[in-house]
């Protein structure tokens, strides 16, 4: 048996805890981080809290293996005594959206070889894709993350503004939406670049500049130079 308290009540948090429910290897607590009264002594404890809290909380833990579940924080940012580690799920958590803990990247790393064995066992038992990253890597993954989640996201959402300025359902774009994200399983992302950007048309890019509003024609400037420069 494995026995895991979990600290935070943030998304990342309820759905770790649900996931460990399930298996029957693990006993697996959750607790409010404000409230470090009463700490039980388990296995691991994984600070599913803020990147500035993770300083101060993990400072209050006696227990042996402290992980945080930060993509930007060094490992070095626990301040508690004993072992430290690191148990980053790279995935955007949504509070109402199930997450298939399958399909979900580990990307572990701790101190010695066999605290990383104990995280790869844990990870293992909800998942099935798991990696050895460290502090400098998992930076650089969590910032190619916001490029590819959160700005893309955010493009979706100039898309859906756009969509709605000119009256057409944003609904019409989501089969180009869905088969982009497809390609990249089979094509590199530079190999599955269309559009006017990478053919250098200008005269189509001149056509969409004038139908945008100042901040979109920004957006789309810079984006189309990054295209054409193969940055």
């Amino acid at each position: 048996m494995i026995s895991i308290l979990i600290l935070g009540d943030g998304n990342v948090a309820s759905h770790l805890y649900k996931a460990f429910s399930k298996v029957n290897t693990i006993v697996v607590t959750k607790k409010n981080s404000r409230n470090l009264t009463n700490i039980p002594n388990t296995d691991i404890t994984i600070l599913a809290v803020s990147d500035d809290a993770i300083a101060e909380v993990s400072s209050n833990i006696a227990n042996s293996l402290v992980v945080h579940t930060s993509g930007s924080v060094a490992m070095t940012s626990l301040k508690n005594k004993g072992r430290k580690g690191v148990f980053y799920m790279l995935q955007t958590f949504s509070k109402d959206k199930n997450v298939d803990f399958s399909e979900v990247p580990f990307c572990l790393e701790a101190e010695n070889e066999k605290d990383y064995a104990l995280l790869a066992t844990l990870a293992q038992l909800v998942g099935e894709k798991v990696y050895p990253v460290s502090s400098e890597q998992r930076k650089a993954l969590h910032v190619a993350a916001v490029f590819v989640n959160n700005f893309t996201n955010h493009m979706y959402k100039t898309g859906s503004d756009i969509c709605s300025e000119y009256k057409v359902p944003f609904a019409i774009l989501e089969p180009l939406i869905k088969e982009t994200a497809a390609k990249i399983e089979f094509l590199s992302p530079a190999a599955a670049q269309t559009g006017p950007a990478i053919r250098k048309d200008q005269k189509t890019i001149n056509k969409h500049l004038a139908l945008l509003n100042k901040q979109q024609q920004e957006i789309y400037t810079t984006v189309t130079k990054s295209i054409q420069n193969g940055n």
